[in-house]
């Protein structure tokens, strides 16, 4: 039977196109779900800041009547400007293990890109950084995180299969909290401290909007980012957003900002309790008990595991050792809130200096995931 491509054009194949990765991933025990009301959201024109750079189209896969695969096309011109690019972005990829599902789907978002200009094809990617991207290729037997893609085994197979080939890896790690940190690791960061004249903030709740620290935050994050592969700048209305959707969420003992003299912020490390197993419980829905899973994790039961959302250094201070300041300020806090280990978020293969934050600690690389690209 022949593959049927459709473009969602209604609020129902929406949800169809949404509660797809549900169903493919019922059953497995890695998987993450996201929440369906922050999907909607996440592909709303109205409501995700992203579209005032972005454009997509949504594509859902039939065969014999039944759904069997989904895609995104995206072009973030403003990454396309920046980077002198012509790419357009599959994401959201799911399909079942069939290759002409896979090929069907993605040559339906090579035509879409190529009509409006691109010559490339290129991803798991979202509409921006912010958005989970790469697709997993090593650590298919680990949990996914929040803020991360977990895919069958096959779906890189399919993607060598159809002529597609490494555009970039990010590797992510398992790093254990260390009964106490070593001296040498407190010295260091002390010196560092009295060296660039740095001091250790921690946020309070009322700073967040009177202290303008949501804002620069993400102002920092838009700068210690920038070099990185894809990267575009955040809006303001972006900035917005995630400062009134995140940081109320956010236990601001495991928030670390570090400051000079002035009382300019020079590095931020965000971390929280990871919430993969109370999303597993939710199965994507906040009614009628997912909010429960979602409050316990966050400030009732906390688990065991933290995830390292965001660690951003101001480039001037990159490989000064300033990113060893927020360890040194937050593993105590760790071990004191009964946190065994923390999962880092994905961090581009080539980013050493990132990378090198890690050796202090007792640490394993167990995951990579990769974006794909092919010439249209």
């Amino acid at each position: 039977m022949a593959i049927i491509i459709k473009k969602v054009s209604s609020s129902k194949e929406l949800k169809d196109f949404i509660r797809f990765n549900y169903e493919l991933y019922k059953n497995n025990p890695y998987s993450v779900p996201d929440l369906c009301d922050d999907m909607v959201n996440t592909f709303s024109t109205k409501k995700n800041p992203a579209f005032e750079f972005c454009e997509a189209d949504y594509f859902l896969a039939y065969k014999e009547g039944k759904l069997v695969g989904r895609v995104a096309a995206i072009i973030n011109h403003r990454a396309n400007e920046t980077w002198n690019k012509k790419e357009v972005r599959f994401g959201w990829i799911d399909f079942v293990d069939d290759l002409e599902v896979s090929e069907k789907l993605l040559d339906e978002v090579g035509k879409w890109g190529k009509s409006r200009g691109m010559d490339t094809l290129v991803g798991p990617l979202g509409f921006t950084d912010m958005d989970a991207e790469g697709m997993l290729v090593e650590g298919f037997d680990q949990l996914s995180t929040m803020a991360t893609i977990y895919n069958y085994p096959y779906y890189p197979v399919h993607m060598e299969k159809l002529g597609l080939v490494k555009e970039a890896d990010w590797v992510e790690f398992k790093l254990m909290v260390p009964d106490k940190l070593p001296e040498k690791f407190i010295r260091i960061s002390e010196i560092i401290l009295k060296k660039y004249n740095l001091k250790i903030k921690k946020l309070k709740r009322s700073e967040i909007k009177e202290g303008n620290y949501g804002q620069k935050i993400f102002d920092l994050i838009n700068e210690a980012y920038a070099p990185l592969y894809g990267y575009s700048k955040m809006t303001q209305r972006q900035i917005d957003q995630y400062v009134k959707m995140y940081l109320p969420l956010i236990d601001l003992r495991m928030v670390s900002l570090v400051e000079d003299a002035e009382g300019n912020l020079v590095a931020v490390g965000i971390s929280m309790p990871s919430l993969s197993q109370a999303l597993q419980k939710a199965k994507g829905k906040m009614l009628p008990f997912g909010w429960f899973h979602l409050l316990k994790a966050l400030f009732i039961k906390k688990p065991k595991v933290l995830d390292l959302l965001l660690v951003g250094v101001k480039p001037e201070y990159q490989s000064k050792g300033v990113n060893a300041l927020l360890f040194y300020d937050l593993v105590p806090i760790y071990r004191e809130m009964g946190f065994e280990y923390g999962e880092s978020n994905p961090e581009l293969e080539l980013n050493t200096k990132v990378q090198a934050q890690w050796s202090a600690f007792e640490s394993v690389q167990h995951k990579r995931r990769r974006a794909f690209k092919k010439s249209l």
